[in-house]
């Protein structure tokens, strides 16, 4: 689809998803979701810099906060190697028919670019003085299990991509005689 179809259409299809079954987090959905679908097109398309700029302000906005600081870095490692991989993954993004470590790594850093978005709105976007959320229940609560989620999702979606996507994006190739890559 590339970066823009995809973002569109993932904006779109989380806008309908919130109407149909309404949450009171919808902003975490309506936002991170298409940022996740960019950087998954933008990638593939192996358009580095873009994202690069995307990450870098949404890490820098986290670490310049004084939460973003305080709280256990171990909980942003999966956003840091992901902030590193992005302009190798670009490269071999170019060749994701010829290699599933493309597909898996696009996989990877997209899915991080969903969880960086929902940790920038919350840390230095503020949305934790909305929902009234001292440190501690910030850092207890939400942000560290949060963290250990965002662990579990980052397996569960590279496992799902090896063996569902890749196969998947090699059968719609084969079937739709395409050259350029689906994103």
């Amino acid at each position: 689809m590339g970066p823009a179809i995809g973002f569109s259409s993932a904006l779109l299809g989380a806008a309908i998803g919130r109407l149909i079954r309404p949450d009171s987090l919808w902003m975490f959905g309506m936002v991170a979701e298409p940022l996740g679908v960019l950087g998954a097109g933008l990638l593939a398309r192996g358009r580095w810099k873009e994202l690069l700029t995307i990450y870098g302000l949404l890490l820098g906005g986290y670490f310049f906060h004084p939460y973003g600081r305080s709280l256990p870095l171990w909980t942003v490692l999966d956003l840091l190697i992901a902030f590193v991989l992005i302009y190798p993954v670009s490269k071999i993004g170019k060749w994701l028919w010829m290699n599933d470590t493309g597909k898996l790594s696009i996989a990877f850093v997209s899915t991080v670019a969903d969880s960086m978005v929902r940790v920038f709105m919350l840390v230095p976007g503020g949305l934790y003085q909305f929902l009234n959320l001292n440190y501690e229940l910030l850092a207890d609560v939400w942000f560290i299990p949060g963290a250990v989620g965002s662990y579990i999702e980052d397996v569960l979606v590279s496992v799902a991509t090896l063996i569902a996507g890749v196969p998947l994006l090699l059968s719609l190739r084969r079937i739709l005689h395409l050259r350029e890559p689906l994103s």
